[in-house]
């Protein structure tokens, strides 16, 4: 009687896990070759350009104050071609503003033409100005050219780039939608669409000159099957219900196949003798118990994933935000230049227990020489040193980035500075800072109390990247072994994919198998 009841019970919630299943486990199979149909870009990250100081004929302070601005939260240097200038957020928030470093002349729609001067070159590659340096020998753009105006240059070289490259469409997101998730995690971004074939679309981000998403027609296509069948998007006007249901379905589809195994293990196979439903039922019964184990690995892992998901992500209400006065930012380069003895390549100021610093980010003259060129994939954590420099007396603040770096996660955390156990400065993706956080260099800064809470905080936007902690270590492993085959990276990224697909594939075969058994038992 027991045993009749198990058989129900197991037929019971089979048919109504199978299509979910069978969904979650298709487009499952089908997420690794999403990964590797990516549309071709040049480059995910543009190598830095050391500031040409010929260009620079008027001082920070003398330019914001021609624009009549009184305090900013930071600025750095930006360039468009040979034409530079200061790149001012007057609030976290704000569309930065562009001033010419030559004339102090506002760049009207800077932030637009800057977002499509950047999409062109993480598409096509960056310019060579960029690796050289060289001053553009261009009559119209010489800087001994008191006529030369260096917005109308910039506007005059974003306007032929749009015409070679097409770009037909430029958008600010300042939310994520259905194109671009909340996996990309950078806020706010420019869309910029070119009109080609594949109707590429390139998400860049100004304020840190970084490639953030790239999208074609055909992968944009395969991320909407994706979206639909295993992120279940056509629930998405119910919020965090969504999870709950997805999580309530993962728990049901454990339970199915803890019964099966059960049932499994208190039965014998019979001979079919031609008999069609003993055959049905022998191909379900050995397909099941073989791909049981990764079956219930997808389902908790995914369940687990579910629940973490209706926590609410505050992260990007987490960041130093300043206002400096503008009258006491009287830059002077060669004079930073000279102190630290090295080129630099930008700067931002930023306040620290109550003083403002120069935040520069400079190497060696050596280093500068023999990296001309230098191609290679990394960002400015693999060129580039940070240093502190008090902006009232040019003193040089040592172990600034540590002491930045700590004050960030004391600001975030509330912590007092006794509760600090360890910080170190991240230039990878690796362990529990996941490729998912996007933002690189970071520092990450312990605490002993929270459950070993840790703040991974970006020195160069004032920004929180994420908080972890020991709790939150469970459920990220458990999706990066037991759904995403992680404890397969000792044999490379094909041979984890590989796996990851082949038993994806077993749970839609042992699906399909139940269900032909269950048709078979109903004609009978």
């Amino acid at each position: 009687m027991l045993r009749k009841k198990i058989y129900s019970v197991h037929r019971i919630l089979s048919l109504v896990i199978a299509i979910p299943l069978l969904l979650w486990a298709a487009s499952g199979f089908m997420h690794p070759l999403m990964t590797n149909i990516k549309p071709k870009i040049s480059s995910q990250v543009l190598q830095p350009v050391a500031i040409d100081q010929s260009r620079i004929t008027l001082s920070l302070d003398e330019a914001l104050l021609k624009n009549d601005i009184s305090q900013i939260h930071s600025f750095r240097f930006v360039h468009i071609d040979s034409n530079w200038f200061y790149q001012v957020q007057l609030d976290p928030d704000s569309v930065p503003l562009y001033i010419s470093t030559q004339s102090g002349e506002k760049l009207a729609s800077g932030d637009e033409l800057y977002a499509q001067y950047l999409a062109v070159q993480f598409l096509n590659g960056q310019c060579s100005y960029a690796f050289t340096n060289k001053k553009d020998n261009r009559k119209d753009s010489s800087i001994n050219d008191e006529k030369h105006d260096c917005c109308e240059a910039a506007k005059s070289c974003v306007s032929q780039t749009i015409s070679k490259t097409k770009i037909k469409k430029i958008e600010l997101l300042k939310s994520f939608n259905d194109e671009y998730k909340y996996v990309n995690r950078l806020l706010p971004v420019y869309k910029v669409s070119f009109d080609r074939s594949d109707g590429i679309r390139v998400y860049v981000q100004t304020t840190g000159d970084r490639f953030s998403y790239a999208v074609d027609n055909k992968r944009a296509m395969f991320d909407k099957i994706f979206s639909l069948f295993h992120n279940w998007s056509w629930l998405d006007a119910i919020g965090n219900y969504k999870y709950l249901a997805m999580a309530f379905i993962l728990t049901l589809t454990m339970l199915t196949t803890i019964l099966g195994i059960y049932i499994f293990f208190i039965t014998k196979t019979k001979k079919n003798n031609g008999n069609g439903l003993l055959k049905a039922r022998k191909n379900h019964r050995w397909t099941a118990i073989v791909v049981s184990l990764f079956t219930l690995m997808f389902a908790f892992s995914g369940a687990f994933h579910a629940f973490e998901k209706i926590k609410k992500d505050d992260r990007y209400s987490f960041i130093a935000s300043s206002k400096i006065d503008a009258k006491r930012l009287s830059l002077n380069l060669p004079r930073l230049e000279g102190l630290l003895q090295k080129k630099i390549y930008n700067v931002n100021v930023i306040q620290l227990n109550g003083n403002d610093y120069w935040q520069v980010y400079a190497k060696s003259f050596y280093d500068t020489a023999h990296s001309a060129g230098n191609s290679k994939k990394g960002g400015w954590s693999d060129m580039l040193e940070v240093f502190y420099v008090n902006v009232s007396d040019s003193a040089l603040l040592h172990d600034g980035e540590l002491k930045y770096a700590k004050h960030l996660a004391l600001l975030f955390s509330k912590n007092d500075s006794s509760q600090i156990n360890s910080a170190v400065k991240i230039l990878k993706f690796e362990g529990e800072y996941g490729f998912v956080n996007k933002r690189l260099p970071v520092w990450k800064v312990g605490f002993k109390n929270n459950y070993n809470e840790r703040y991974y905080v970006e020195t160069g936007t004032g920004r929180l990247s994420v908080r972890i902690d020991d709790n939150d270590l469970y459920e990220g492993y458990s999706f990066a072994f037991l759904h995403k085959h992680h404890f397969m990276d000792f044999s490379g990224k094909l041979a984890r994919d590989i796996s990851t697909m082949f038993w994806a594939m077993g749970i839609v075969v042992m699906i399909i198998l139940g269900l032909v058994l269950w048709m078979r038992r109903k004609r009978m």
